[in-house]
């Protein structure tokens, strides 16, 4: 799959709250530079998300919106909102051997 592939189905999975879903798009030794620190692994990964779905109102998921989106081989840059609830957030993906080795974001909040 390419950057691009692997950015959709990992977005795609997140909007359906696909915990399985988007943890398959992660390497097993993954790594995620979080505002509250390192996530490391797979199983720390789901963790995080499946906190992320079960704190979150459904509306956010459904507010969720790509404002700009940037691929260079095997790097992904994307900027969205999910407005009221995000005002603006970012994540920047490494993709190595089909997979998400590395994952950046920051959110800022209304």
């Amino acid at each position: 799959m390419t950057t691009e592939e692997i950015l959709l189905h990992h977005l795609q999975a997140l909007g359906h709250g696909d915990i399985d879903g988007i943890l398959s798009d992660y390497a097993e030794d993954a790594i995620v530079f979080s505002p509250n620190g390192l996530i490391c692994g797979r199983d720390a990964i789901r963790a995080a998300f499946e906190g992320f779905v079960k704190n979150s109102p459904p509306e956010l998921l459904q507010a969720f919106k790509i404002v700009r989106q940037d691929i260079n081989e095997n790097i992904g840059y994307i900027i969205w909102e999910a407005t009221p609830f995000i005002k603006m957030a970012t994540d920047t993906f490494v993709i190595r051997d089909g997979k998400i080795a590395v994952q950046t974001y920051a959110i800022f909040s209304s």
